[in-house]
């Protein structure tokens, strides 16, 4: 490692390197979100376009959340018009009346009222956009209270309103959001709904799709790509005065497999493992020495249900090592692989060469809850495909098969796609 002088107070900027690497929340910060520039060019149009909506689908930990919470950032319009953009996250309890209450609640509005007594004064009342919802008992929002109240806020302003882990909510009020959406669009109300959700498809998000399809734009966000992932760490570092050899860049861009999250995890234990041997330059070894730190930091859910994938009484078991060449094997867009694909990286991790029939035993438990469904298995006997129920395994695989010695760096670089 490159020494740094005495002046600098290390101890200071590896407190500060938990606000340039987020992994446990999304970026909210303009100067440190990267990436997405296709994605948010889409929102854009969108929200420039009266009677349009946009649904936001991926895998989880692609940093959907993230675009939406700095979305607001990129938006520029007359200074008489403010950008009203609240953001909430729905719960599976949710009803389509409790996400809009939700919504209405973060939305303040001033309304002037004359002062008795003083001619020509006013005071400010700041009040709830939810106030604008009529009472009616028992009877929740519909869609057409809905439409009236953003009515009323884009005469001032560009409501922009982002409903999160849609894909939460139970079918019924899905639906309703549905309708919904539809109402806003047959009367071009000046107000953008940005639905986002963990799914493959929209059809997935919201069963009513072919109805509204004319009104809400799909935006699928894909994992990220190596130049966006690079684009996390040198803003990252840049914030703290760091810098980082290509090799070490490329190392966390493996290991991060397009996923954010990752990549923010390792920056953070990597930029710390640095600044905690009084250097600011992250080389080949500073990784090394972050990806423990890492794995510890990874959820538990996922640590656990690794060691639950991979135990066995047999110490000669190939669980380990076929999850790893899992991780590995090439895969399509939507991350599924077939079992041909598994042997190359079985052969890179063990040394030796394995047919299909070794493995394919394996790879069937990894589906079942025995073994804590692992994998999602799709397709019919002989083309079955694989992929990892939650994507954030993935990584987390890999970075175990390095620290474990199953993995050099070496034969993980001659692995990279």
């Amino acid at each position: 490692m490159t020494e740094a002088g005495p002046q600098i107070d290390f101890s200071r900027l590896a407190i500060e390197a938990g606000t340039a690497f987020s992994p446990t929340a999304p970026i909210d910060e303009h100067a440190l979100f990267a990436g997405r520039e296709h994605e948010i060019r889409k929102v854009i149009d969108v929200i420039n376009q009266k009677g349009q909506h946009a649904i936001i689908y991926g895998e989880r930990g692609v940093g959907k959340t993230s675009l939406v919470s700095v979305i607001s950032a990129f938006l520029s319009y007359p200074q008489q018009l403010a950008i009203i953009a609240p953001r909430v996250n729905c719960e599976a309890q949710d009803t389509f009346d409790s996400v809009w209450h939700k919504v209405f609640e973060q939305i303040e509005l001033q309304r002037n009222r004359p002062l008795p007594g003083f001619e020509g004064m006013v005071m400010a009342d700041v009040l709830q956009a939810s106030s604008l919802i009529p009472v009616r008992g028992d009877r929740g929002i519909t869609a057409e209270d809905v439409r009236r109240v953003l009515t009323v806020l884009a005469r001032d302003a560009i409501p922009v309103l982002m409903v999160d882990e849609f894909d939460r909510l139970q079918d019924l009020p899905r639906r309703a959001f549905a309708d919904a959406i539809k109402t806003l669009s047959d009367h071009a109300v000046g107000a953008t709904v940005v639905v986002v959700g963990v799914a493959d498809s929209v059809e997935q998000l919201i069963e009513e799709h072919e109805s509204i399809e004319r009104a809400l734009v799909q935006i699928h966000m894909p994992r990220m790509s190596p130049a966006e992932i690079q684009q996390i760490i040198s803003k990252g570092l840049d914030r703290l005065g760091m810098t980082i050899r290509s090799s070490a860049m490329r190392r966390i861009v493996l290991l991060s497999q397009g996923l954010p999250h990752y990549t923010h995890l390792v920056g953070l234990h990597a930029a710390r493992y640095a600044l905690d041997h009084k250097s600011l330059v992250i080389d080949d070894a500073t990784v090394d020495g972050a990806i423990t730190k890492a794995i510890d930091g990874t959820q538990q859910s996922i640590r656990t249900l690794y060691q639950k994938a991979t135990s066995s009484p047999r110490k000669d078991n190939l669980f380990g090592s076929v999850l790893l060449a899992c991780a590995l094997a090439e895969n399509d867009e939507m991350g599924f692989f077939a079992a041909q694909d598994v042997r190359e990286p079985m052969q890179k991790i063990t040394g030796k060469p394995y047919e299909i029939p070794s493995f394919s035993q394996h790879l069937n438990d990894f589906c079942e809850t025995k073994k804590g469904r692992i994998l999602l298995r799709t397709g019919t006997k002989r083309k079955f495909r694989f992929r990892f129920r939650d994507p954030l395994m993935q990584p987390f695989v890999i970075m175990r098969g390095l620290r474990d010695g199953q993995l050099s760096a070496d034969a993980l670089d001659r692995l990279d796609r």
